[in-house]
C-alpha cells in the first residue's frame, strides 16, 4: 500500500484541488478543521500533529508529545480546545487565545469579530430599557462586513475614530462607523498611543516602528530586543531583561524596570499605571516633572533611565486579567472571576462573576461598566462615578472637592466611603459620612466622641454598647456617664469597681438593693459586707438556702445569731440526713462546746457601736487594718447601752424557745461524742474526753469526696 503523505484541498463547488499541504513524513491519519478557529489540524504516524491556516495554507505550528502514532483529532464546538489520540493514550490541548476580539469606544459603541465578520452594538440604542446587574443585554447587532485577516484582537484608538485589526502577523486600520481600510501592514504587535494619531508596532524581535497620522515616524532598535511592546502615556518594551519605557517623541530611554509584564493599564491623565505580572500588579505614579527636570540637567540619569520617573503606590497579590483606569481608581477582573476595583491602597469587590468576564469600557454618564464573554455576550454592573470621584479627590487630599461631591453621593452607598474614608486614616470624615450605626459606633469609640457614642447606644439598646461606652467614660473619666452606661448594661461587677474605686458609699448600697432585688446575689453579697452590713449579709446567705455558710458567717461576725442560724440548718438539713442533723450543736444548749462565746457576743456589740458612722477614705492610712486588730482585747472594760441591751434580749427572745423541763437521763455504758449527739457533760474530766473524741472523729474523717469548689450565690439551692 502507497504512504500518504501529503493532504490535500479540493473545492466541493467545481471538484478541483486548491491546495496541497506537505510536510509529514509517515501516513496521515487523521484530518480536521477546527469549528471555531481558521486552521486545519492534521494527525500523521510519524507522531506529529501539524496547524495549518486555513486561508493562507501556511504551516503554523507543529506538535509532538512523543506519544506514538496519531489516530484521531476532535475539535470542542465553542471552544479553542483540540483532543488528540494516540497509540498511548490521548491528550488536550488550547489552542489561540481565549480573550474575545471586542472593543467599546468611550460613546457605548461595540465592535467584534465573529470568525472573520466584524459586527456592531450600540448602547444608546437600548434606550431606557432597564438594566439589572449582571444580566445580558438584549443588543441589536449591525454586520458591519468581512475582515481580509483573520481578527485576534481588536481596539479602538483613544478617540474612538478608529480601530484596528491584528491577526496572521499584520494590521488593518478601518474607520470605526463603516470599516473603511485607512492603513494595514506586517506586524507581530500593535498598540496604539496616548495620543489618538500615533501608534506604534513591532515588526520584529528586534525592530520597533513609530507611527503618527498613518506614516512611519520613527524606527528603532531596543537594547536588549523586542519580546512585546505596550501602549499608553509611554511606549513600553519588554524584554528578556526586564520593561523599559520610551517616550514617544524621540524615543529617548525614560525608565528601565526589572519586571516581565503580561499588562499594562495607563490611566488617562498618565499620572498612574498599572503593571500586571504573572502573580501579582504593581501601582506607579509617574513623576512628570521629575522626568522634565532630569532631561533638561541630566542629574539622576544612569544607564537605566531616570531614577525618579516613578514612584510605587502598591502591590497587590492578584492576578490581573482584564482592567482600566477610571480617574485614580483601578478596575479590574482577576481569575478568579471577581471584579473589583483598587484606590488608595483598598480593594473594593464590585460582583462575583458566574464565568469568565473582559472589561470593556465604563460609562459615566450611565454610571454603568461592561463586560463581554467569549459567546460575545455584554453585561453590566453599577458603579457610581460619584463614589469614584469622591475617592478619587480623598487620595488627592482634595477635600473641598469632596465636600462637593459627597451630596451626589445616595445614602446606601456613603457607607462604604466611609470604610473607604477609615482605611486612609480620616476617620472623622468617616464619621461624618457613614450611616451605618454600627460603623458609627465604632468610629465614636475610636474618635472619643461620647456624645455621639452615647446617642447610638440609647437607639441601639444594647449591653454590649453600653458596655464600651462605660469603658471609653472611664477611661475620659466622666464617672456620671459610666455609671449610667454601666447601669444600663447591668453590669454588677463593673459598677461595683466604679463604687468602691470613687469611695462612694451610697452608690455601693444603692447597688447592693439592686442587685438583691435582680438575684445577682453574688454581688449584693460583697457590697453589703464592704459596707459592714453583716446583719444583711447574714439574712441573704439564710434566704439563698446558704445555711452551712451563714453558721459561718454568724460565728466569726455576728455570734449573737449562732444559735438562730443553727436552729435553721438543723431543720434543714434533717430532712436529708437527721443523723448529721442531730451532731450539730446549739450553743444556747451546749455552751460548753463553744469557749469565748459570750466574750465574741461583746465584741460583736462592741464594733457596732464603734462602725455606726462610716469613715471617710481619707482616714484609711489612720485605720489599723483589721489583721492587726484584736477586738477581744479592744472590747475589754466595755458595757453596752441600755438600749443596746434591751434589743440585745429582745433578738434573744425571738430566736430562743422557752425552756422545757429537763429530760430524764438515761444511763448508756458509752458517752456518745458530743458532736454525734451532744448532751449535758457532767464534769470537766468528760468534757475532755469528748473533745479527745472530737479530734479522733476528725482524724479518721475521709476528706477526698469533699467538693472545694467556690460558693456561687447566685445558685439557689434545691432542698
Amino acid at each position: 500500500m502507497p504512504l500518504r503523505l501529503d493532504i490535500k484541498i479540493w473545492d466541493y463547488q467545481n471538484k478541483t484541488c486548491v491546495q496541497t499541504l506537505e510536510g509529514h513524513a509517515q501516513n496521515v491519519s487523521c484530518v480536521s478543521f477546527h469549528p471555531e478557529l481558521p486552521i486545519i489540524i492534521t494527525g500523521s504516524e510519524d507522531g506529529t500533529v501539524r496547524i495549518w491556516h486555513s486561508s493562507t495554507y501556511r504551516l503554523e505550528s507543529t506538535l509532538n508529545y512523543g506519544m506514538e502514532r496519531v489516530w484521531c483529532v476532535s475539535g470542542l464546538r465553542g471552544s479553542n480546545n483540540v483532543a488528540l489520540g494516540y497509540d498511548e493514550g490521548s491528550i488536550i490541548v488550547k489552542l489561540g487565545r481565549e480573550e474575545p476580539a471586542m472593543s467599546m469606544d468611550a460613546n457605548g459603541k461595540i465592535i467584534w469579530a465573529k470568525h472573520s465578520e466584524v459586527q456592531q452594538a450600540n448602547l444608546k440604542a437600548m434606550g431606557e430599557t432597564e438594566i439589572k446587574d449582571g444580566e445580558r443585554l438584549p443588543l441589536a447587532v449591525k454586520d458591519m462586513g468581512s475582515c481580509e485577516i483573520y481578527p485576534q484582537t481588536i481596539q479602538h484608538n483613544p478617540n474612538g475614530r478608529f480601530v484596528v485589526v491584528c491577526g496572521d502577523g499584520e494590521y488593518i486600520i478601518y474607520t470605526a462607523m463603516a470599516l473603511r481600510n485607512k492603513s494595514f501592514g506586517s506586524a507581530q504587535e500593535f498598540v496604539w498611543a496616548h495620543d489618538s494619531s500615533e501608534y506604534a508596532i513591532r515588526e520584529s524581535s528586534s525592530v520597533v516602528k513609530i507611527f503618527k497620522n498613518f506614516k512611519e515616524k520613527k524606527s528603532f532598535k531596543p537594547d536588549f530586543g523586542a519580546e512585546g511592546i505596550y501602549g499608553g502615556f509611554l511606549l513600553g518594551v519588554r524584554s528578556v531583561n526586564g520593561l523599559a519605557f520610551y517616550d514617544w517623541e524621540n524615543t529617548e530611554l525614560i525608565r528601565r524596570i526589572e519586571i516581565q509584564p503580561k499588562h499594562i493599564f495607563w490611566s488617562d491623565s498618565g499620572e498612574l499605571v498599572c503593571i500586571a505580572t504573572e502573580d501579582s500588579f504593581f501601582i506607579l505614579k509617574y513623576l512628570s516633572e521629575k522626568v522634565a527636570t532630569a532631561q533638561e540637567t541630566h542629574e539622576g540619569m544612569s544607564e537605566d533611565g531616570i531614577e525618579d520617573a516613578f514612584e510605587v503606590l502598591g502591590e497587590i497579590q492578584e492576578i490581573v486579567k482584564t482592567g482600566l483606569w477610571v480617574g485614580d481608581c483601578f478596575i479590574y477582573t482577576s481569575t478568579v472571576n471577581r471584579l473589583n476595583y483598587y484606590v488608595g491602597g483598598e480593594i473594593v469587590t464590585i460582583a462575583h462573576l458566574d464565568r469568565t468576564m473582559y472589561l470593556l469600557g465604563y460609562i459615566p454618564k450611565d454610571n454603568r461598566l461592561y463586560l463581554g464573554d467569549k459567546e460575545l455576550n455584554i453585561v453590566s454592573y453599577s458603579l457610581l462615578v460619584s463614589v469614584l470621584e469622591y475617592q478619587t479627590a480623598v487620595m488627592r487630599r482634595d477635600f473641598n472637592m469632596a465636600d462637593k461631591v459627597i451630596p451626589t453621593i445616595p445614602k446606601e452607598q456613603r457607607t462604604r466611603v466611609a470604610h473607604f474614608l477609615e482605611k486612609q486614616g480620616f476617620k472623622q470624615q468617616a464619621l461624618a459620612v457613614s450611616t451605618d450605626p454600627e460603623h458609627r459606633f465604632e468610629l465614636a469609640l475610636q474618635l472619643g466622641e461620647l456624645k455621639i457614642a452615647y446617642q447610638l447606644a440609647v437607639e441601639a439598646e444594647s449591653e454590649q454598647k453600653w458596655k464600651q461606652l462605660a469603658e471609653l467614660a472611664i477611661s475620659k473619666c466622666q464617672f456620671g456617664l459610666a455609671q449610667e452606661c454601666l447601669h444600663n448594661a447591668q453590669d454588677y461587677g463593673g459598677l461595683l469597681l466604679l463604687a468602691t474605686s470613687s469611695g462612694n458609699a451610697s452608690m455601693v448600697n444603692k447597688l447592693a438593693e439592686g442587685a438583691e432585688r435582680d438575684g445577682k446575689n453574688n454581688v449584693a453579697f460583697l457590697s453589703y459586707f464592704l459596707l459592714g452590713k453583716m446583719d444583711t449579709c447574714l439574712e441573704l446567705l439564710i434566704s439563698t438556702g446558704r445555711l452551712p455558710e451563714a453558721a459561718f458567717l454568724a460565728r466569726t461576725y455576728l455570734p449573737s445569731q449562732v444559735s438562730r442560724v443553727v436552729k435553721l440548718w438543723k431543720e434543714s438539713l434533717s430532712k436529708v440526713n437527721q443523723k448529721a442533723a442531730d451532731s450539730l450543736a446549739d450553743p444556747t444548749e451546749y455552751e460548753n462546746l463553744f469557749p469565748g462565746l459570750k466574750e465574741a457576743s461583746l465584741g460583736e456589740q462592741f464594733l457596732k457601736q464603734k462602725s455606726s458612722l462610716l469613715r471617710p477614705g481619707s482616714e484609711y492610712r489612720h485605720v489599723t487594718p483589721n489583721e492587726e486588730r484584736n477586738v477581744l482585747e479592744e472590747a475589754q472594760g466595755f458595757e453596752p447601752s441600755e438600749e443596746a441591751t434591751i434589743a440585745q434580749e429582745e433578738k434573744e427572745r425571738e430566736v430562743t424557745p422557752p425552756p422545757e423541763a429537763p429530760a430524764p437521763t438515761v444511763p448508756t455504758p458509752k458517752p456518745p461524742s458530743p458532736v454525734q449527739q451532744p448532751v449535758q457533760l457532767p464534769s470537766k474530766s468528760t468534757e475532755e474526753k469528748a473533745f479527745l473524741d472530737l479530734e479522733e472523729d476528725l482524724d479518721n474523717m475521709e476528706l477526698d469526696d469533699i467538693d472545694t469548689t467556690d460558693i456561687n450565690l447566685d445558685d439557689e439551692l434545691s432542698d
